[in-house]
């Protein structure tokens, strides 16, 4: 059975939900038989390319609220991934255009280590603050994983999947996603949000055993 996740890197709830998401699949009796795909959504594909914002100024622009008001928003956040086992370092966090981060990630599919890139992507930005907006960073984080650096380069210096980047934000609009962590399990059941490992788990099993029912 497979699930498809889309998420952004720079999406706080998207690195929780894909906490909790693991931990209900480590529990899920079949879980050697889940193949988990990853899928490119952008907060804002409009974001220029190139420049960088704090965080903390797009929340209190985007929420109407102070820059104090918008930092304790951040000091909560830290909190609740603190609860899930994540470290997050939310002051003087900032956010940029997430395109090349994702066409990274498509590299990184196809090389079998997709998972692994999503996951470094995600520690980088909040919890180590490094850049996954620059050519030079996103190469250097790429090699951790195991990528070749050459290829990393060779990528970032075209439009290589690109397309794939914008058909998994048109699919993900086709399947009514507005917004993410969005989970879609055997392309039929639907999670928004990073709901508690708990409603995962029911959804995993539900999933299963209605699978199960079709193929018998």
């Amino acid at each position: 059975m497979r699930v498809d996740i889309w998420s952004d890197i720079v999406c706080p709830w998207c690195y929780i939900g894909r906490r909790r998401f693991e931990r209900a699949l480590a529990g899920f009796e079949h879980r050697d038989q889940i193949e988990v795909v990853h899928h490119s959504f952008q907060l804002d594909p409009s974001f220029p390319a190139g420049q960088t914002e704090l965080t903390v100024d797009m929340l209190a622009g985007k929420y109407g609220m102070s820059v104090d008001e918008a930092a304790a928003m951040e000091a909560r956040m830290e909190a609740t991934a603190a609860g899930e086992g994540l470290e997050y370092h939310m002051a003087g966090l900032r956010i940029g255009n997430t395109t090349d981060a994702h066409r990274v990630v498509h590299l990184a599919h196809e090389r079998g280590l997709q998972d692994a890139m999503v996951e470094a992507l995600f520690k980088a930005h909040f919890t180590a603050q490094r850049s996954v907006f620059t050519h030079e960073s996103l190469v250097e984080i790429a090699t951790e994983v195991g990528l070749a650096a050459d290829e990393v380069r060779a990528v970032l210096a075209s439009d290589a999947y690109a397309d794939d980047v914008a058909e998994d934000a048109a699919t993900a609009s086709r399947l009514g996603a507005n917004g993410v962590p969005f989970f879609v399990i055997d392309m039929r059941y639907g999670v928004s949000g990073a709901q508690p490992t708990e409603l995962f788990t029911q959804a995993l099993t539900e999933a299963w055993q209605s699978a199960d029912l079709t193929r018998s």
